[in-house]
Order: C-alpha cells, then sequence, then structure tokens
C-alpha cells in the first residue's frame, strides 16, 4: 500500500505541473453521511475548496490519495477528530471560477445548480446542472437554535481560492447582467444581500495574479493544445463507466458529460467544440494574465468577512546574480517550473500593460510567490493577530514549501501538515 500511494504522489506532482499547462482531473462532491445537528455554541463550519485537477472527499481515488491531506493521510478526518466541522467540497476540476462558484453554492444550500440565465447564454451553455438532495451546511443563512447567524469560513488551495472569492463576492453584490435578466426564478446566488453568510475567505497558493510560468509555456505553444487534450479527455473519462465512482468532471453544462443520474449529454464532438469555443469560460482561462485581471476587475472584497493569504516559497534567493533557485526539498516534479520562473528575465506585457521583475521570480513550483500574497488593487495589510478587520486581505507571513506542501504532499512528517491546518483553523475559529 505505501509502494502505491508513493506512485500516486508522484502523479498528483505531475498533476500539479499539469495545471499550469491547462490538463485535468475530475473531481467529485462530498456529502456527510448524516446532517449536522448544529448547537447554539458551535463554530462556524469548514468549508474546503479543492484546486485545478483537484478531487472531493468521497471520490473513489480520495480513499488512496487524499486532496487534502495527500501523503499525510485524510486531513478531513484527522480534523473532525480534533473537534472541527470540516468538509471536502467539489466542483469542477477545469471550469471556470463562476461555474465553481455555482456549484459551490448548490452544494452548501441544496438543490439544482443555476450557471445564470444570462451566463450561460453568453457561453452557450445549459443554464441548469445537477440537483443536491441534502445541504452541505444545514440552514446555511438561517438561524440556530440559539438565534445565531449560520456562516461557513470557506478555504480555497490554488485556483479554489479563487472559486472561493467569486462566490464571496456573488454572495455580497450579486450580478448586475443576472438580474438584468429579467427571469423570473433567478438564483438567490445573483441578487446579493449575503454577505454576512461568510465568516472568513482563505487562500492558500492562490495564483491571484497568474503566474509567469504562463509565458514560456505560451512562447513554446502548448498552451492551448495541452488545453484542448484536457477537453478531449474529460469528455471520453466523463463518459466512462468510471465516472461518478472514482471521478466526475461537472461539465454537463456543456453537454460533455451527462447530469447524474441522465443521459442528456450531446454528441461528443458537438460538446467538445462547444466548450472549446467557449473557452473562456473555463479555469485554464481564468489563471492566464488575461484572464486574471479580467477577475480582479469584475471581484470586489466582501466586507462582511474576514480575508487570509497564505503564499509559499520553496526557492532561495542567489544575492549576487538575484535570482531564485528551487531548494533541494521541492517537489522533484516541481522542480524544472520552479527553476525557469526563478532565473527568468524581465518580462513585459505589452498588452495588458503589465511588467515583471525580479520581485517575481521566488515562486513554489508553479505560481510566483507575489502573485499568492492578495489581488493587486485590492486593500491589504500584513497580518496582526492583535488588528484583524473585515473587508481588507491580511497577508499572513510567507511559509515554506511548494504548491503541493500547502496540502500534505510529499511531507514526510505529518504533524508539519496536521499543525500547519489546526494552527490555522484556531485562529478562524478566534477570530472576534
Amino acid at each position: 500500500m505505501k509502494r502505491y500511494r508513493k506512485y500516486l504522489c508522484v502523479f498528483l506532482s505531475a498533476l500539479f505541473l499539469f495545471t499550469a499547462c491547462g490538463m485535468s482531473l475530475p473531481a467529485y462532491a462530498e456529502v456527510p453521511s448524516a446532517p449536522f445537528a448544529r448547537a447554539a455554541d458551535d463554530e462556524y463550519a469548514f468549508v474546503f475548496v479543492h484546486g485545478l485537477n483537484g478531487w472531493g472527499g468521497d471520490e473513489g481515488l480520495n480513499g488512496v490519495l487524499p486532496y487534502w491531506g495527500a501523503s499525510t493521510g485524510d486531513l478531513m478526518a484527522y480534523l473532525r477528530s480534533e473537534g472541527y466541522e470540516c468538509y471536502s467540497a467539489s466542483v469542477g476540476p477545469i471550469s471556470s471560477a463562476w461555474d465553481r462558484a455555482c456549484e459551490l453554492y448548490a452544494q452548501l444550500t441544496g438543490g439544482r445548480v443555476d450557471y445564470g440565465a444570462e451566463h450561460s447564454a453568453v457561453h452557450n451553455h445549459l443554464r441548469f446542472g445537477r440537483t443536491y438532495d441534502r445541504p452541505l451546511i444545514e440552514n446555511w443563512g438561517g438561524q440556530d437554535s440559539g438565534g445565531k447567524l449560520v456562516k461557513v469560513h470557506l478555504i480555497g488551495h490554488s485556483f479554489g481560492g479563487t472559486a472561493v472569492r467569486m462566490l464571496s463576492h456573488l454572495l455580497a453584490y450579486g450580478d448586475s447582467a443576472e438580474i438584468s435578466s429579467g427571469v423570473s426564478d433567478i438564483s438567490p446566488l445573483f441578487t446579493g444581500g449575503k454577505g454576512d453568510w461568510m465568516e472568513s475567505v482563505t487562500t492558500i497558493c492562490t495564483p491571484h495574479n497568474s503566474s509567469t510560468i504562463y509565458y514560456p509555456l505560451e512562447k513554446l505553444k502548448i498552451t492551448k493544445l495541452v488545453q484542448y487534450i484536457s477537453i478531449l479527455y474529460a469528455g471520453i473519462a466523463g463518459r466512462s463507466i468510471l465516472n461518478g465512482t472514482y471521478f466526475d468532471f461537472h461539465l454537463e453544462q456543456f453537454g460533455l458529460t451527462n447530469i447524474p443520474g441522465e443521459t442528456n449529454a450531446d454528441a461528443y464532438l458537438k460538446a467538445v467544440r462547444r466548450i472549446i469555443k467557449n473557452s473562456d469560460d473555463t479555469a485554464q482561462y481564468d489563471i492566464t494574465p488575461e484572464g486574471s485581471e479580467k477577475l480582479n476587475d469584475y471581484l470586489k472584497i466582501n466586507e462582511d468577512a474576514y480575508y487570509f493569504s497564505y503564499a509559499f516559497k520553496t526557492t532561495k534567493t542567489v544575492p549576487i546574480l538575484n535570482i531564485e533557485l528551487p531548494a533541494r526539498s521541492t517537489n522533484p516534479v516541481l522542480f524544472i517550473p520552479s527553476l525557469i520562473m526563478g532565473i527568468m528575465g524581465k518580462v513585459k506585457d505589452s498588452r495588458l500593460g503589465i511588467e515583471y521583475g525580479k520581485e517575481w521570480r521566488a515562486n513554489d513550483g508553479l505560481c510566483c510567490t507575489i502573485s499568492e500574497t492578495y489581488p493587486f488593487g485590492e486593500a491589504h495589510t500584513d497580518y496582526n493577530s492583535e488588528s484583524v478587520s473585515k473587508g481588507i486581505w491580511n497577508v499572513m507571513p510567507i511559509s515554506t514549501g511548494d504548491h503541493g506542501t500547502a496540502i500534505g504532499l510529499l511531507v514526510k512528517d505529518k504533524s508539519q501538515t496536521h499543525g500547519y491546518y489546526t494552527g490555522l483553523l484556531t485562529m478562524l475559529s478566534d477570530l472576534p
């Protein structure tokens, strides 16, 4: 079993690398075995959202190699044993931040996924997706037996952080285009006024401002190619007998996979052409410099929630040369991309008016450390335990490790991962 887990760790490492190119692995939704009986004095639940290529708690793969915890074991099980109410949610592995937020909202509240009438029309996909018979969080946004508002803490790794930012924004402010669409059955997600349903938003290794690894990959002209291969693979695997047992691509909105329990997928090539034509409604687009800039222009910080960001760094500075070299402990699969980002010269993207200097060289093997600190243009401050405010990014001290270290991948001492997350959850539980 240990030998197989080792191979799977290498596999997951490769997936992190393919993330930068647009490859994917599917996800599945975790639903608690029984509704949580919430007492009036209970702390808020913690909902963990995986990144691109990730999977959820009830997926077959998760029983062998949990996304959250990886080589250190099932992190959700450990945190629950410590008394924290935790859930590993699942969203489309290659879906856009918008589509992911819609899926996450449906899971948390229970009900049918509504991608929005206007959004679906613009991107030529179905408005409605699957239905969740039972909410992940009972009475979310309502009151518990003591009259206390039921809130959640959202924690996202990598692109999962972008998804939780989108959900927080939509809850607080809604979307003007969806409101103007005139449909009578608009989803409550798009009407706003629910910012206080969120207690906190925490992002870990999230490329808020994209990553410079995009430029060498684009120069090699492989980003689009691998994205198309990813879509082709998603369609084939998503229609196999393994779908729903070991993985789930959540691409029924494009007709590429079936809504669970139905056989409504479109003809394969028709669905593939649709999603390729609307590739700006995918995660691969959202993590590009252009996509990240559009998201940052659209998203606003929720004034009712606390925001925290954790950046990781696996490189060491070479002072005279002002370059960054990956540490020996860096995941071998991430070593080369880390090296490339660490020695890259100045890059100027004239189309976006962005210049990447030496401050962008420090990285976690996939993402630039500076990009993970906070979305540029939003209010931020260095974390101070004595003064934590809502509606501003509290930037945590930079952590040592690579993109996978943050979730326990190839971490030899599980107490390191356990301590990191119990410290995080304790901090969030103690917020004023």
